[in-house]
């Protein structure tokens, strides 16, 4: 079954009421049904609308979670069977990167020498194993392109560096279920056999890889239900694959579809936007939202002088509704780039309303957090070097970064593991007695700790283990705000280890690890928090708010440059789609005519998804009155530059009479010194290129668009 829902249509109810029709008149064992959805907090709402409905059901013999945690219960049973040991870590992407860094470290090299920087690499080694390359099928195709040969280098040492940790990334946690099905048959038919049905929650969103995890746990019983919106499709830079959805009914031929078009979130005036710009998209179901909550608010749209007014415009209304009794946590400003918040943070702060930025620096990434939870590492799985250096040092143990680089050479030559190196330490050449002994002082808090580990209840544990390791001591001899700061931190995450043993009696910490690893960004967002809310349109899905503010609606941003110029104006449109109907009661849309970009101001031309929404919306414009002191001389900066609309059109003077080939080296106005790597005509006369850059990597432009110069 198919069940196209829209935005707003109850989808969880539907999918949560019949999971338990299931077990109430059909009698199907609980451990028998299987539903996956993107998120925890979506995992963990499903279950408790269940639990609702038949408060007698234990819902943790329930097999619902995120594609993540499904496939990292299945390997902590199973993954022995591929060569790994069950007490495997999972990296994230700091882990990533350590890793990555201390590969460059032992190569002899660096990003600037091979031309790349490792956020690249993890994106594109991600992609891969979203797309199940293997390392050994990623070839440098080109030796002039140098991205290509740095990925062939790093991606095969990357993956035996985490096999020797016993690690896995969270790509790997579907990549190696996948490997554990093909290659042992026994497990294959054991979960196939197992669920009898299954759910998909989201089913836009899927990529190759959970495309195949579904198909195979679903063929044995060809029970298979999914839910999704194709007009909420917009995770295509992560791999999904929009055509999963569109190509369901012709994927399985007896299935049955539903629509579900009626929304239960948003007024009509905000539908009837919402289904005017959707309705340009062709790659889509038809589907016309509607609801009896007729009229609404009217939708506004202010076109502002700059992005600076835009920000004061913003906070102006909010204050406005604040003052009649709005609630702040039921507001939020979208954009489409996180660099958009800067000027609405400013003027937040200045009228000290409080936020609370969705995308930020989240409480498990603080550094304080991470120390605690990779000591916590070490103890489930001796094998994790990345996390054994981050804190054989922390706090100060005169194990310095010589001695670290000592132990891994060593390590490395005798094949063992770090912490086998730590241990041996006397044997290390170039490691003295007083450091060999520092080392056994750090091997032997380690033992206790995992001695302690095995005697002491899981919050208990963690307490001891803070004071044992020397790192609240650290935080309490120092004088700095800061450090204060971080000890309230870490009681606050001995808080949330003892919430987690609450609601997960008898826990282990292998358990609590995994958990704290899987959780989204949208996971981590603190929902007792009453400030506005900021944030990218694309961390805003699966959200609602009585009062929204979509920003930043001009050609070139939203949409993007970027996204028009390669032909991805239905995955932005969706996008726009998904930020109107976040909105419940009120929407206010609002673009620039100046925007500062590269420390200019650059002239942008209102979104054509304004204009797509015809007559739908009230529209306002700055007066004279209404604009900063400062819109003068911004338009004074406009006339100097002779800026010409290059959003929407091409300048004819610039690169009219150039044509370039690959291996050109050119320069750019912004980006610097590059090369051109590919090009295609187009039937305009026009050029698309792809540029490699030493550091900002691949940019894909139109000739016309880009004023580029050879580089002789």
């Amino acid at each position: 079954m198919l069940i196209l829902a829209g935005a707003g249509s109850g989808k969880t109810r539907v999918l949560t009421t019949k999971i338990a029709w299931l077990i109430r008149e059909k009698n199907v064992p609980a451990h028998r049904i299987l539903a996956i959805t993107f998120t925890n907090k979506a995992a963990k709402e499903m279950k408790e609308r269940v639990a609702a409905q038949l408060p007698e059901l234990d819902v943790d013999r329930l097999w619902i979670g995120t594609f993540h945690s499904i496939c990292a219960r299945i390997l902590r049973r199973r993954i022995d069977r591929i060569g790994y040991d069950r007490s495997f870590t999972i990296y994230d992407r700091a882990d990533q990167k350590t890793v990555l860094k201390d590969i460059l470290k032992e190569e002899n090299t660096s990003e600037e020498a091979l031309g790349v920087k490792l956020n690249s690499v993890i994106s594109a080694i991600s992609s891969h194993k979203n797309r199940r390359i293997p390392p050994e099928e990623v070839v440098a195709s080109d030796p002039k392109f140098g991205f290509m040969r740095a990925l062939a280098l790093l991606y095969p040492l990357y993956e035996k560096r985490l096999k020797k940790n016993n690690a896995l990334d969270f790509d790997d946690l579907i990549l190696k279920a996948l490997e554990l099905f093909d290659q042992d048959p026994e497990t294959l038919v054991s979960y196939s056999e197992r669920f009898l049905y299954v759910f998909v929650d989201e089913y836009q969103d899927t990529n190759r890889m959970q495309y195949d995890l579904i198909k195979i746990l679903s063929e044995k019983h060809r029970n298979l239900c999914v839910v999704g919106d194709i007009d909420q499709s917009i995770y295509k830079f992560r791999g999904a694959d929009i055509n999963n959805i569109l190509d369901f009914e012709k994927d399985y031929p007896n299935a049955k579809t539903v629509k579900l078009e009626q929304n239960y979130r948003s007024t009509q005036n905000i539908l009837d936007l919402a289904n005017r710009v959707i309705d340009h998209n062709v790659e889509r179901k038809d589907k016309v939202l509607w609801t009896d909550n007729t009229g609404g608010e009217p939708v506004r749209y202010h076109l502002c002088s700059t992005s600076d007014e835009e920000a004061q415009r913003v906070v102006r209304w909010i204050n406005l509704r604040r003052g009649e009794g709005m609630h702040l946590r039921d507001i939020a400003i979208l954009y489409r780039t996180n660099a958009q918040s800067r000027s609405f943070e400013d003027q937040l702060r200045r009228e000290g309303i409080p936020y609370q930025l969705v995308g930020g620096l989240k409480f498990y990434d603080r550094k304080e957090i991470k120390d605690i939870t990779a000591y916590l590492k070490i103890i489930v799985n001796p094998r994790d070097d990345v996390s054994l250096i981050r804190v054989i040092n922390t706090p100060k143990r005169g194990i310095g970064q010589t001695t670290i680089n000592r132990l891994s050479e060593w390590a490395a030559t005798n094949r063992f593991s770090l912490m086998e190196a730590v241990k041996d330490g006397e044997k290390v050449p170039g490691v003295g007695r007083v450091t060999a002994e520092r080392l056994q002082e750090f091997v032997k808090l380690i033992d206790d700790l995992t001695d302690l580990a095995q005697a002491l209840p899981l919050t208990e544990f963690v307490m001891e283990a803070v004071r044992k390791t020397g790192y609240e001591a650290m935080l309490k001899k120092s004088h700095q705000q800061e450090d204060r700061t971080r000890l309230e931190n870490i009681d606050e995450y001995i808080s949330s280890v003892a919430e987690y043993e609450e609601e997960n009696e008898g826990a282990t910490l292998w358990e609590y690890l995994q958990d704290v690893s899987l959780l989204s960004d949208t996971d981590k967002v603190d929902g007792e928090e009453t400030g506005v809310s900021l944030m990218t349109v694309h961390s805003a899905k699966g959200t609602e708010y009585d009062l929204v503010f979509v920003t930043g609606l001009e050609q070139g941003l939203f949409p993007s440059l970027r996204a028009m110029d390669e032909g991805e104006l239905e995955e932005e449109r969706r996008l726009c789609y998904v930020a109107l109907t976040r909105a419940r009661k009120e929407l206010f849309l609002s673009g620039a005519q100046s925007r500062r970009q590269y420390g200019s101001y650059q002239y942008a031309r209102p979104s054509v998804f304004i204009e797509e929404m015809g007559d739908g919306l009230q529209m306002e414009q700055s007066t004279p009155y209404d604009r900063p002191a400062a819109h003068e001389q911004v338009q004074k900066d406009l006339h100097a530059t002779r800026f010409t609309e290059r959003f929407l059109k091409p300048d004819p003077l610039v690169n009219e009479a150039l044509q370039f080939r690959v291996g050109d080296a050119i320069v750019h106005g912004v980006w610097g010194e590059g090369m051109v790597v590919m090009t295609q005509d187009l039937d305009d006369g026009d050029q698309m290129l792809t540029l490699s850059f030493p550091n900002v990597g691949l940019k894909k432009v139109k000739k016309s668009f880009a004023k580029l110069k050879r580089n002789a």
